[in-house]
């Protein structure tokens, strides 16, 4: 868990390149306890964005781009790992630098934390672990892809 204190704690989670991407959630309120992750869509479309922190990690924020679903057939989270029509799963994108961008096949409201919570729910088991799990997921990607110290360097 972590704090968000103000809107400027927030936006600070994100890389300085990727702030004037981020469009903030209408009703957002401040001081802000997350637990593992928050994340929200931008109101038109086009963009996704999640703040998490791994373990003794900052808040670590990542604007994605949606480029859309995909087709129909079932495509599983490289997060979560939950399986879903291409509409629910998708390949979102997030920038390296002005020529470069990784991308994740991931649940395309970045609603991870909610399905591995719900799936835990389902089974009679602590959702703790499949958490553990999704942060650290999150966390490569940040890091290995994107390049994001996950301990407070930009």
């Amino acid at each position: 868990m972590f704090k968000l204190d103000n809107e400027k704690a927030l936006l600070d989670a994100f890389r300085p390149k990727d702030r004037p991407l981020v469009e903030l959630p209408a009703g957002l309120t401040f001081p802000r306890f997350v637990h593992h992750s928050l994340a929200w869509t931008h109101p038109a479309g086009g963009h996704v964005y999640v703040v998490f922190a791994v373990p003794g990690g900052v808040p670590t924020g990542i604007a994605f781009q949606s480029n859309g679903g995909g087709p129909p057939v079932a495509h599983m989270c490289e997060w979560c790992h939950r399986s879903a029509p291409g509409n629910q799963v998708a390949l979102l994108t997030a920038r390296i630098n002005a020529n470069r961008s990784a991308g994740v096949q991931v649940c395309s409201d970045l609603a991870c934390r909610q399905h591995v919570e719900d799936e835990a729910d389902r089974q009679g088991k602590s959702a703790v672990p499949g958490l553990h799990a999704l942060l650290e997921r999150m966390g490569r990607f940040a890091h290995d892809a994107l390049g994001i110290d996950l301990n407070g360097g930009r």
